[in-house]
């Protein structure tokens, strides 16, 4: 999903153009709900649940002509990053067609399991 920031001179520009001239001009933004969306078809291979879920995703912001995504892993050994922040930018790239995405994988603060959705949690047969 795209959102679209309404034109807001209707004088120079007839309400019948205002998408188009948006689209000329670049003029878009993504929301962040639109990213975590996208997000959440990204899976953990060793645990098979979205990595929005398992929470793993500390950051996700959307910029004029770019979005940034802070991620972690839940271990630092963990031989499937590379994999992983590719499903991340391929990802996002196809749910917004934003092309220019930025991945940090980051390890501060350490991912626990207090990061996990409750379904996350009860899915594996962790406490809530």
């Amino acid at each position: 999903m795209v959102v679209f920031l309404k034109h807001n001179d209707t004088q120079s520009c007839p309400k019948a153009d205002w998408f188009s001239t948006i689209l000329m001009e670049g003029l878009t933004m993504v929301s962040k709900t639109a990213i975590l969306d996208a997000l959440r078809n990204v899976y953990d291979p060793e645990i098979g649940i979205n990595i929005v879920d398992v929470g793993l995703v500390y950051r996700a912001e959307p910029f004029d002509d770019h979005i940034e995504i802070d991620f972690t892993l839940t271990s630092p050994g963990c031989p499937l990053a590379d994999s992983i922040e590719l499903d991340i930018q391929n990802a996002v790239k196809a749910a917004t067609e934003v092309q220019d995405i930025r991945t940090q994988l980051v390890w501060s603060p350490a991912w626990s399991l207090e990061f996990m959705s409750e379904e996350a949690r009860l899915e594996l047969g962790y406490p809530i």
